[in-house]
């Protein structure tokens, strides 16, 4: 069961696709952040996704907003990922301990080893003010997150 909204965001602390630590409190206070959790890098609708998010990441990146995409690949699978589809964002990587992240969240699929698609938007106060969670065949809609983050 996904955390819910209203509730304090769990911080964490992942390696992005280069190997740099990132935690969710050093946004605190400074930026909203769209936290959105995908199965496996290279994957159809994964890969579908993270490239719609780049195609429009001034909305999702920006003084005011990060977006933070998470799955449960090795970092050094994440920088490939990133490099071949132009991905410029965080990929963070939920490898070690494995779903760690993702469990705190209530997003981790157990019998299948990743995360489901789970997105978070939280406020600079580190507090969740809207999500939604799909199954893993299911795609999200991006305009979903512009209106939550309009709605801040």
């Amino acid at each position: 069961m996904a955390i819910e909204v209203g509730t304090k965001a769990p911080d964490f602390e992942l390696k992005n696709q280069h190997g740099e630590l990132v935690t969710l409190s050093q946004f605190r206070g400074e930026k909203a952040v769209v936290l959105l959790f995908y199965p496996f890098a290279f994957t159809g609708v994964c890969t579908g996704e993270l490239c719609a998010l780049r195609d429009e990441l001034p909305k999702f990146v920006n003084d005011d907003v990060q977006l933070l995409a998470v799955s449960n690949d090795s970092p050094f699978s994440l920088r490939v990922f990133a490099e071949q589809e132009g991905l410029e964002y965080p990929l963070l990587s939920d490898f070690w301990p494995h779903g760690e992240a993702s469990r705190a969240y209530g997003v981790f699929d157990e019998e299948k080893g990743c995360a489901v698609r789970g997105t978070f938007v939280i406020d600079k106060e580190g507090v969740v003010r809207w999500s939604v969670v799909n199954g893993l065949p299911d795609a999200r809609d991006l305009n979903e997150y512009v209106k939550a983050l309009a709605a801040l």
